[in-house]
């Protein structure tokens, strides 16, 4: 892996012929089966095992792990190194972020630096883009996978030979089962539905939904040099994602630890990291201001 570029995507490596346009969409069993037991157990049994508590654990648990694991951990940590923090630190937040319930820390990194860098290209897949209508996206999003005919490789570096992160990479469906053992103890398989099940169909669903919309339609401040895929901010989606939302922002200033730049932009992620540096556990955070640099590949979609 080169020298690390927080505006870059870092893992992947742009091979000669690789080509973000020609491949084919296959079937992800492993990804298709989980997501489908997720929603199969939510429709089955939501609705018969509802209570406030029940509730209440889903809603705190839901964004527990989506604020600490995948936003800060998965994404602005582990994916864009958009701050530092001690080795001990960033491997509970992936740990977080592995409870969420998508995948393992390598398949989160690769999905995303492939499509990152598919959509900085003046051309890509049509599945790396999101644009086919929104019925066959989520079809073609949590159930299958691209298989590209002339890909990119990546390297992961030192997150890649962490013997930590490969144990999650092999083990992130089964993560879910102490966390499933503890919930049965608190309150029953009332707990386990909405504390495992429904937190997890949710995130999935919630996670592709907010992602086609971002990169279809909304408002724009930024456009992206040269980019065939441009993004949009999801403005009510702001709170749920813990920043995320402020697509567009993220992405002019892809390695910015700060995802919600303008007044009125929530962004509980910043937040989060803007605590762990007044407790010395966060450093070098990176924000627009420090990457000046970056500022030449964009234009202003609009006057703010």
């Amino acid at each position: 892996m080169h020298e690390h570029d927080p505006c870059a995507v870092n893992s992947l490596i742009e091979t000669p012929g690789s080509s973000p346009t020609e491949g084919r969409v296959v079937w992800d069993p492993a990804h298709s089966m989980w997501n489908g037991a997720m929603l199969a157990v939510t429709l089955a049994f939501g609705l018969a095992t509802f209570s406030l508590s029940a509730f209440a654990v889903f809603v705190v648990l839901t964004g527990a792990t989506l604020l600490l694991g995948h936003s800060v951990g998965f994404h602005r940590r582990l994916i864009h190194g958009s701050f530092d923090c001690p080795l001990w630190l960033e491997r509970l937040l992936v740990w977080i972020g592995t409870l969420v319930g998508m995948s393992g820390p390598f398949w989160m990194i690769r999905t995303h630096d492939l499509r990152d860098w598919a959509q900085r290209q003046p051309d890509c897949h049509d599945y790396l883009a999101h644009r086919r209508p929104m019925a066959i996206d989520a079809v073609w999003q949590m159930n299958c996978r691209l298989v590209l005919d002339q890909p990119p490789t990546f390297d992961l570096g030192r997150i890649g030979r962490d013997p930590f992160y490969r144990f999650l990479e092999h083990t992130w469906m089964w993560q879910q089962a102490p966390v499933a053992g503890l919930l049965w103890l608190m309150g029953g398989w009332s707990f386990v539905v909405w504390g495992v099940c429904v937190r997890v169909s949710i995130s999935v669903i919630g996670h592709w939904f907010v992602g086609h919309l971002a990169h279809r339609r909304g408002p724009q401040t930024w456009l992206v040099r040269e980019a065939g895929v441009q993004a949009h901010d999801v403005p009510w989606a702001a709170i749920p994602t813990m920043g995320e939302a402020w697509h567009n922002n993220h992405h002019a200033w892809p390695g910015s630890a700060r995802i919600g730049l303008y007044p009125g932009q929530s962004d509980w992620g910043y937040r989060f990291i803007q605590l762990l540096a007044r407790l010395g556990l966060a450093w070098d955070v990176q924000t627009p201001e420090s990457m000046s640099e970056r500022a030449t590949a964009l234009m202003q979609a609009r006057p703010r």
